[in-house]
């Protein structure tokens, strides 16, 4: 993320409420905003095509279907994304850059084939149970395919700083995607939801394409280094748990309320529950400034401590690393802390003007009564999620599985509860799982602050280690009998 810091470090160095501002937009350009053009093209394709005339039947088959994408595409690359990382970084760091290519198709096979096998049954069931067209079927697993491709190569453009590129891809993926429902209803006369979805298919393939062009100019030899890509996925299956758990956290509430008796059943296979889900869009994005407050100031603040502090374990003096060491996890502390405190005065903001504003536009009755609670809950989870990055700032990867484990079964509990509950306590359960997952990474914060030096310069082995029979611990147990009868023939020579 060095080259969003870099810049925003001279946008916010002058000072001034204007350059706040700029500073607050560019960092939004290039990390959430891609959410944002699909939203908006959602949107904009459901206002121009006359969605609202479209059966309710078709609506909901649509809503779901676009919903499972997004979903389960998040799932089946979740498994995959950390372990790619960290061999990214250390191939990186290392300066194997023909390494990369290996890494990228190994991965890229991988992950589709998960994909592609857990999504085959689920369209067979929804083709046979649920009388829908084969067309509609599999355009649905074809968008679904496609945005597992756009967010795994979405990860190397990541490692590369390349997200303003990122953001332009999905700019020009979610035109084609208007131009195309556009030139479908009223050039050839297709079904509108049918149309959406086959648009959407052809912006997410531009975007995949797009970005698969992009990284294989950036690496263009292969080392065929293929076995330590997987030797990472045995080396760290610490990274797979916590990632996927973690995201399976973030839905996992909604599944348990898609399996209640308030759930709504469309086309024989999919379920979902639309005040819940409505209710959990909207706290999240109360709360998802948080990701852009984190991004900015651990770009612009806490990582010149932690490097220093690694520059000091490097050639530095005792008391330089212990003085490195003290500043670095005091500017985490105050990072928490600053996060927390700005990001409670935006959320507040952000949910009065919902409690005014959406009951006018339509958007009321029990989504409005859902909805505080799982703003909370967000809120907390965003916190989380910062102390589970600073875990990985520490290699404490038990930590991160912990972390994820907690937040995603007391989530999972929490919601089994909640659910019989009143309207306003449904959110109770994200809010005991985001809440146990923060004290747990909180915790392991401390705890790391406590061991560090430990962890630092303890880890390592002098030997190597190897296989075979163990040596005798013996080390001088001075001359055997028939050594001395050698040592006495050779005197006497």
């Amino acid at each position: 993320m060095a080259g969003i810091g870099i810049r925003l470090n001279k946008i916010f160095g002058k000072g001034t409420i204007t350059t706040n501002l700029i500073g607050f937009g560019y960092s939004t350009m290039f990390t959430i905003a891609p959410m944002f053009l699909v939203i908006g093209a959602v949107a904009l394709m459901q206002a121009l095509l006359g969605y609202s005339r479209v059966g309710y039947a078709e609506r909901e088959l649509y809503s779901c279907t676009v919903l499972y994408i997004f979903i389960f595409a998040l799932l089946a690359a979740a498994p995959f994304n950390s372990v790619l990382s960290k061999y990214l970084s250390d191939v990186i760091y290392n300066e194997t850059y023909e390494d990369i290519r290996p890494c990228f198709f190994l991965g890229l096979w991988l992950n589709m084939l998960l994909a592609a096998l857990a999504g085959i049954p689920f369209c067979v069931r929804w083709y046979l149970a649920g009388g829908s067209d084969l067309s509609y079927v599999f355009a649905g697993y074809c968008g679904y395919i496609s945005l597992v491709l756009v967010f795994y190569s979405m990860l190397y453009l990541s490692i590369c700083k390349d997200y303003k590129k990122i953001s332009i891809f999905y700019l020009l993926g979610m035109t084609l995607t208007v131009l195309l429902s556009l030139f479908f209803v009223y050039v050839l006369g297709m079904e509108v939801t049918f149309s959406m979805l086959l648009a959407l298919d052809g912006g997410f393939l531009l975007i995949a394409s797009l970005e698969l062009a992009l990284v294989k100019s950036y690496f263009r030899v292969n080392s065929g280094r293929y076995r330590e890509v997987l030797a990472y996925f045995r080396k760290y299956p610490q990274l797979v748990a916590a990632n996927f758990l973690y995201t399976l956290g973030l839905f996992i509430h909604n599944f348990v309320f898609w399996n209640t008796d308030m759930r709504i059943e469309v086309a024989g296979s999919f379920v979902c529950m639309t005040s819940y889900d409505m209710a959990s869009c909207l706290a999240m994005f109360t709360n998802i400034s948080a990701s852009v407050i984190f991004i900015s100031r651990v770009e612009m603040r806490y990582h010149e401590r932690y490097k220093a502090y690694s520059e000091a374990v490097i050639g530095g003096r005792g008391i330089d690393i212990q003085n490195a060491k003290k500043r670095m996890f005091r500017q985490l502390s105050d990072e928490l802390m600053n996060l927390a405190r700005i990001q409670f005065i935006i959320s507040c903001a952000i949910f009065f003007v919902c409690i005014v504003l959406l009951p006018r536009l339509g958007i009321g009755g029990q989504v409005m009564r859902i909805y505080p609670c799982l703003a909370a809950g967000y809120f907390i989870l965003f916190l989380m999620y910062a102390a589970i990055i600073f875990l990985y700032y520490f290699n404490d990867l038990k930590g991160a599985v912990l972390t994820a484990a907690s937040f995603c079964g007391i989530t999972f509990l929490g919601s089994l509860f909640s659910s019989q509950l009143s309207a306003p306590w449904y959110g109770l359960g994200l809010v005991a799982g985001a809440f146990t997952g923060f004290c747990a990474a909180y915790h392991r914060l401390r705890v790391m602050e406590r061991t560090l030096d430990i962890h630092v310069f303890c880890q390592g082995s002098i030997m190597k280690a190897g296989h075979g029979r163990k040596l005798s611990n013996l080390v001088y147990g001075g001359p055997t009998p028939k050594m001395e009868t050698k040592l006495e023939k050779k005197r006497g020579r």
